[in-house]
């Protein structure tokens, strides 16, 4: 029997804001939006609601304004652990989300409590982790380069989402860091590759011991490590909203355990259905809807 994985999830919390539009607003252009919502969200609080659905033991670590006192609550529903959440005299980060009828999305993000992270809360969470555990991070929070020097230095494994990619993700990060999920267009960011392959042979380069997942959308998604390389596409379904699917990979993908193959297969099936829906954490399936959905689909190894 597997063993439940234990995540700590040391990311963002935001509330956000979705506009769905016929296109996405181009410079000095003012468009009306057909739909409005308001979500609980953040790259941190999706993968940690995917993780806790895919079956994972989730605690989440981070920092959240009394306006986002709804949020935490959210979690704890959800069956996540929030002893480590600490609620601010700072506004909750926002989002504004556009969503075209396409499915795709652009996003503006004003990080506001989850930037004001200190050493206090870090050496709190990570004195607390042990090699059992995994630690998930995403770049949405402040002293990031510090969360994963406290964990590393411990010996706690970490999987880092490098979004949004800024200048702080380099080699000395990534070779602290056991597991990397990349989009396209943050592989080509770090790497200044654009093929995917070039961008997979471009990391490994820079931290030769990486364990890297690299996303490519209705392309599907490819795994590689110091002994394999694994590719997945994507199954066929029609997109409504691409929000979440990344988070929902990357919660998913880390529930799923130590075996590569079935893990790339349970995040990519659960990414797809996510993007049938509309919305960020409320569109993210339950674990019985993703084995339930059986997508004529394969595996390639190289």
């Amino acid at each position: 029997m597997q063993t439940q994985a234990r995540i700590v999830n040391f990311g963002s919390i935001n509330i956000d804001h979705v506009y769905a539009v016929d296109r996405f607003v181009q410079p000095g252009e003012t468009v009306a939006s057909r739909q409005y919502a308001r979500h609980c969200g953040g790259k941190g609080l999706n993968q940690s609601v995917a993780a806790v659905r895919a079956g994972a033991e989730v605690s989440h670590a981070g920092r959240v304004g009394h306006d986002g006192r709804w949020c935490r609550e959210r979690l704890i529903e959800e069956g996540v652990d929030t002893c480590w959440l600490e609620e601010v005299d700072v506004p909750t980060g926002h989002a504004v989300i556009q969503v075209e009828p396409s499915g795709e999305n652009c996003i503006i993000v004003e990080g506001g409590a989850n930037r004001s992270i200190d050493e206090s809360q870090i050496q709190r969470v990570t004195d607390a982790l042990t090699p059992k555990h995994w630690l998930l991070v995403q770049n949405e929070v402040n002293d990031l380069d510090r969360i994963i020097a406290a964990a590393h230095e411990r010996g706690i494994p970490v999987a880092l989402n490098p979004t949004p990619v800024t200048d702080i993700i380099g080699p000395p990060m990534l070779c602290m860091v056991d597991l990397l999920f990349v989009n396209a267009t943050e592989g080509a960011a770090l790497t200044g590759q654009t093929s995917p392959d070039a961008v997979m042979d471009a990391l490994g380069e820079l931290a030769p011991d990486l364990r890297i997942v690299l996303t490519l959308g209705a392309r599907g998604a490819i795994y590689a490590d110091v002994g394999q390389r694994i590719e997945k596409p994507a199954p066929s379904v029609k997109a409504v909203d691409t929000t979440a699917a990344g988070d929902t990979f990357v919660g998913y993908f880390l529930a799923a355990g130590d075996e590569a193959s079935v893990a790339l297969d349970m995040a990519a099936r659960a990414a797809a259905l996510c993007a049938t829906r509309s919305g960020a954490a409320d569109a993210i399936p339950s674990r019985r809807e993703v084995e339930a959905f059986r997508p004529s689909s394969g595996t390639t190894r190289r």
